[in-house]
């Protein structure tokens, strides 16, 4: 049990746009292994000494080295990954919560950066930035034309270093700059409050090192507030994954001790595990992190809020609390990466990330190229999905794998949504006689949130608008 741990503890589950986290598992030898292909490694070493006679400038070593080694653990599928020294470091930070900067929550809007909202304590908290600021500029650097991962290394830097940004506050019709010193920033990835009496909304953005004490935190000051909830809303939209021992924790919040919450199977024998709502395959320092918790939570009556964004620990959370009929899942198809990743280190500062393992619910469905399928189908307004088709999936991604359960269909009905919805971005851009603000989601949690409001009447009773063009989406169809 305790190996099962230490591995829990470190797999990263996270979806592919996601910065996520892991140590390796130890490497194990294996006697079975087919010799080298040595014409293969001779062609290799041949155009090494090609390029590096023949090419037209002088190559690095190191460099076509590298090159060589990412080409090929990339080529295998969209998760694997080779990790220089700094993307090494920028991949750990994604799940330590933890990272120098300003600490504000962004989006792109109309080319420029408008800040969803400021971390609270952070810098930019204590200089007076405020939700829906808009960025226009990073020192001297324009941000039109950069790209949201562009504008936030520019952002984020070494401790106490300072930044300046121009800020264009609409409401107040001015822009003004702001000088912010850098700091450590630890991100919140749990959001807590309650709706209306009775009614608890429970958002996870991330499953980060700090997760679940984040969430046991904030579900006992919601019992303090209202010891009497009647409902609660887990908001796992937009979620891109993280750690897999917080998924695992967060599920044993509401499950029965014990049952089994997400099985993975894989070349090696520690790929092939099954983990359970005990503490032994959560909890990292020995004690159980969820002791705290009402024991009310167990039986409170429970709605998963998922999108085309949760991926990956989301949807072991959700299907989890699905297969054993623990809660109602309400929304949208999830993204569908049912896959593991463990990170090897090459040495100090470098590594690979590498696909180890598939997910599977506690029922044996493969989570992989499908996702989890919503007990209640909801559109994202009441007007219906704005732009969802668009938004890629797991089985959109090039080399993806298969699920492993049988062969892929082309979903014919996705396809079809995609080329409607091309085609009225495409008469938006060209209306010239329309001055029209892009369309926009209210934020999560908000009065005006239709997926939220329709998963508090799930939990009253009440009826829900259920989406009328939604159905289950089959896997998209895999070229070998």
């Amino acid at each position: 049990m305790g190996q099962k741990l230490k591995i829990a503890g470190w797999i990263s589950v996270g979806v592919f746009a996601g910065a996520l986290t892991t140590v390796s598992l130890q490497t194990v030898a294996r006697s079975g292994m087919t010799p080298l292909p040595l014409e293969e490694i001779q062609q290799l070493s041949a155009v090494f000494g090609l390029i590096k006679t023949d090419y037209v400038d002088t190559v690095d070593d190191r460099k076509l080295i590298t090159d060589a080694i990412s080409g090929m653990v990339s080529s295998l599928d969209p998760h694997s990954q080779y990790f220089d020294k700094k993307t090494f470091k920028e991949f750990r930070e994604g799940t330590s919560g933890r990272f120098v900067g300003v600490g504000i929550e962004i989006t792109q809007e109309d080319g420029l950066i408008r800040i969803v909202s400021p971390i609270e304590g952070s810098p930019a908290d204590r200089a007076g930035l405020k939700t829906n600021d808009l960025i226009t500029k990073i020192d001297d650097t324009a941000v039109k034309g950069l790209s949201l991962n562009d504008a936030v290394k520019r952002m984020r830097g070494e401790p106490n270093t300072k930044v300046t940004l121009t800020i264009l506050r609409k409401d107040e019709s001015r822009t003004f700059p702001v000088t912010i010193t850098r700091e450590e920033i630890k991100t919140q990835s749990v959001k807590a409050k309650m709706i209306e009496p009775g009614y608890a909304w429970v958002r996870l953005s991330q499953f980060q090192e700090r997760t679940v004490d984040d969430f046991v935190r904030k579900v006992d000051e919601l019992y303090k507030q209202d010891p009497h909830i009647k409902g609660m809303v887990l908001d796992l939209r937009n979620d891109p994954g993280g750690l897999l021992d917080a998924a695992v924790a967060i599920s044993s919040a509401f499950l029965p001790e014990n049952v089994t919450v997400v099985t993975t199977n894989g070349q090696l024998p520690e790929s092939k595990s099954t983990f359970r709502a005990t503490p032994e395959d959560y909890a990292r320092r020995g004690s159980d992190p969820l002791r705290s918790l009402p024991a009310a939570l167990k039986k409170l009556p429970l709605v998963v809020l998922v999108n085309e964004g949760s991926a990956s620990a989301s949807e072991i959370v959700a299907g989890a609390l699905q297969d054993h009929k623990r809660a109602t899942i309400m929304g949208a198809q999830t993204f569908g990466k049912g896959s593991v990743q463990t990170v090897r280190p090459l040495g100090p500062d470098t590594g690979i990330k590498l696909t180890t393992a598939r997910y599977y619910t506690p029922s044996g469905n493969s989570i992989q190229a499908k996702g989890i399928v919503p007990d209640v189908m909801v559109d994202e307004t009441e007007e219906g999905d704005l732009f969802a088709s668009l938004r890629p999936r797991e089985a959109d991604l090039e080399k993806h794998l298969s699920s492993g359960q049988g062969a892929e269909i082309k979903d014919v009905a996705r396809e079809k949504a995609r080329e409607e919805a091309m085609k009225r971005l495409e008469a938006e851009s060209k209306d010239k006689d329309k001055v029209k603000k892009p369309q926009r989601l209210p934020e999560f949690g908000s009065e005006k949130d239709f997926q939220l409001n329709q998963a508090l009447n799930q939990l009253k009773g009440q009826k829900v608008m259920v989406s009328q063009t939604k159905t289950e989406r089959p896997e998209a169809k895999k070229e070998d």
